[in-house]
C-alpha cells in the first residue's frame, strides 16, 4: 500500500495557474504529499506568497513562484527555461492555467477566439514541448492537462472555450502516444462545474442549480476533488494509465 502522505516525496512539479482555484488546490495537495513545486502564476501578491511560504515550512519542501503571462509566448518560454536552467529534475507538469469565454459563435470575436486558443491550447502545448524535452533526457515524467467537461459536450454558448479545450483534449492524447517511448505518461482531467471564480463564480442566478440538476452528485465539485484526481494521475497509483481523459464531473453523463 502506498502511503498517501508521501506519494510524491522528493518529486519536483510545475503547476501552472497555481495562484487560485484548481491550480492552488493541486499545489497544496502536492506539497502535502512531499513534492517541491514551481508555482506558475500570472502575478504574485503578499497574501498568496505568505500562504505558500507557510506551506513550504509546514511540509518541509520548497515552493518557488514563477510569474508568467499566457498571452505572451516569450514570457512563457523564458519562465519555463528559467526553471530548466536550475538543473533540477522535473518529474511532473500540470497545465492548469486557462481562461473561460462563454459566448455563442455569432457573438465571439476573432480576437476572443485567438485569446482562447492562445491561453488554453497554444501555451500549454509550448510548455509541454519544452518540459517534455527535459523529461525525455530523464527517461521519465508525468504530464496532466486540465481540460473541461465542456469540450466533448459540443453544447452551444461556449464556442471559443469549448473549441480550445477540445484542441487540448486531442493534443493530450497525441502527446501520450509520442512520449510513451520515453517513459513519459500524459493524461488529462475534465472537471465539471467547480467552486472557483471561473466556475460557479461566473454563473448567473439559478445557473449552478440548473447545471448540477443532471449530475448524479447534485452539487458542483470542490477544487480539492479535482486535485485528488490529478494526484492519482501523477502518482505511481496510476502507473498503467496513459492517454486518458478522466471526467471528474459528478456523473454528468
Amino acid at each position: 500500500m502506498i502511503r498517501r502522505d508521501i506519494m510524491l516525496k522528493g518529486k519536483n512539479a510545475i503547476v501552472t495557474g497555481a495562484g487560485s482555484g484548481i491550480g492552488l488546490a493541486t499545489l497544496k495537495l502536492f506539497v502535502e504529499n512531499g513534492a517541491n513545486v514551481w508555482a506558475f502564476i500570472h502575478k504574485t501578491n503578499i497574501e498568496l506568497q505568505n500562504q505558500l511560504d507557510n506551506l513550504s515550512r509546514e511540509y518541509n519542501v520548497w515552493i518557488k513562484t514563477v510569474e508568467f503571462d499566457l498571452m505572451d509566448e516569450q514570457s512563457v518560454k523564458a519562465s519555463v527555461k528559467q526553471v530548466i536552467s536550475e538543473g533540477e529534475k522535473i518529474d511532473i507538469l500540470v497545465n492548469c492555467a486557462g481562461i473561460v469565454n462563454v459566448k455563442s459563435l455569432s457573438l465571439t470575436s476573432l480576437d476572443e477566439m485567438r485569446e482562447s486558443m492562445m491561453v488554453n491550447f497554444f501555451m500549454p502545448s509550448i510548455i509541454m514541448q519544452i518540459v517534455s524535452r527535459k523529461m525525455m533526457h530523464q527517461k521519465c515524467g508525468n504530464i496532466v492537462n486540465i481540460i473541461s467537461r465542456v469540450a466533448p459536450e459540443f453544447r452551444s454558448g461556449a464556442y471559443a472555450y469549448g473549441s480550445s479545450k477540445m484542441a487540448l483534449f486531442w493534443g493530450t492524447k497525441a502527446a501520450a502516444k509520442e512520449l510513451s517511448q520515453y517513459n513519459i505518461r500524459v493524461n488529462g482531467v475534465s472537471p465539471g462545474l467547480t467552486e472557483t471564480k471561473s466556475g460557479t463564480g461566473r454563473q448567473k442566478e439559478g445557473g449552478v442549480e440548473a447545471y448540477v440538476s443532471v449530475n448524479n452528485i447534485k452539487r458542483p465539485a470542490k477544487p480539492e476533488e479535482i486535485a485528488n484526481t490529478v494526484l492519482y494521475l501523477v502518482s505511481d497509483m496510476s502507473s498503467y494509465v496513459s492517454g486518458q481523459i478522466i471526467n471528474c464531473d459528478g456523473g454528468r453523463y
